[in-house]
């Protein structure tokens, strides 16, 4: 037998060998401050262009498919759509690096093992195709040089609108690190669901099915995927569903429900298809908001950097404790 003394005193009489009697230690951090740097990026410009990269990306892959099942009109306005988000995101990123030498300075090597590198590549050849591929179907002319570069656009969106999901879980910061296995393809059904969006708010209702079916498949696999991360990442998902990123995720969903129900009950309806794209659209950007947010959150609490250290270092050490033996 043997004994011990409790924190009040009192003695305590244990059988087999000794026990702790030290309570867990919170968790804490020098002077409170976090254990993680969080990243500098400003929420509007990054988030923004995290959004802005998907629906293009992802509205080159609509417009190539509706050029292809002769639906011209939906064809050109997702080409100028595409664009737009393109050029928009290029002024994002480029107002959060500080001035344009910057971009410029990442294009001087190719690094396949740096995301924000092969991501610049990406951009300079994706964001000429498709201003061509807008401006040649717009102005019905160059015929051939307008469908090669559809083609181009279209190849490459997938890639434009999912490699910010690698750049972000390049980082060190825990809820997004972490989710590198599902966060591609949260990226890939959140841009489905925008350009989805967009087609439905910009083009006519005889020629929206392909808009439709798109933002149908975005939300689920968006939907499928964060669960999986969520379910995966145990306490390291509790900033996706805590303060302002859960907020913007649970409207992101919120929006998403309501968007698809208005583009399904308004297939002949020109002001609900525009209502349920605008929806749709607006929840893609929330869903990246609060992508945003949830790092940033991760970053700045210490709990989610230690404890899933703490908890990998004991299982390595349960694993290794037999062979020990």
């Amino acid at each position: 037998m043997s004994s011990a003394v409790t924190s009040d005193g009192r003695r305590q009489r244990r059988s087999g060998g000794e026990q702790p009697v030290v309570p867990r230690a919170e968790l804490t951090s020098y002077y409170g401050l976090p254990v993680l740097n969080a990243p500098v990026w400003k929420r509007t410009d990054i988030a923004g262009y995290l959004f802005l990269g998907g629906l293009a990306g992802a509205s080159s892959v609509l417009a190539a498919g509706a050029q292809l099942s002769g639906r011209p009109q939906l064809a050109t306005r997702s080409k100028v759509v595409a664009t737009g988000a393109v050029g928009l995101g290029a002024v994002a990123l480029v107002h959060d690096l500080g001035r344009p030498s910057r971009f410029a300075n990442m294009l001087r090597v190719l690094k396949p093992s740096s995301p924000m590198s092969v991501g610049s590549w990406l951009l300079s050849a994706y964001g000429p195709a498709a201003g061509v591929a807008a401006a040649t179907s717009v102005t019905g002319r160059f015929h051939r040089l307008g469908a090669a570069a559809t083609a181009g656009a279209a190849l490459l969106g997938p890639l434009v609108s999912t490699y910010t999901a690698a750049l972000v879980s390049d980082t060190a910061v825990p809820a997004w690190h972490d989710g590198y296995r599902e966060l591609p393809f949260v990226f890939a059904g959140s841009s489905a669901t925008a350009a989805g969006g967009a087609g439905l708010l910009a083009a006519p209702v005889a020629q929206s099915a392909p808009a439709r079916r798109l933002a149908s498949i975005g939300a689920a696999v968006e939907f499928a995927a964060a669960r999986r991360m969520e379910r995966r990442l145990g306490m390291v998902a509790e900033p996706y569903r805590q303060g302002s990123a859960g907020r913007y995720m649970r409207a992101g969903r919120g929006l998403t429900a309501a968007g698809l129900a208005l583009a399904f009950a308004g297939r002949r309806s020109r002001l609900l298809s525009a209502v349920a794209g605008a929806a749709l659209a607006a929840a893609s950007a929330s869903t990246r908001v609060g992508i945003f947010e949830a790092g940033m959150q991760s970053a700045n609490d210490p709990r989610y950097t230690v404890e899933p250290q703490r908890e990998r270092k004991l299982a390595r050490d349960g694993r290794a404790a037999p062979a020990a033996r």
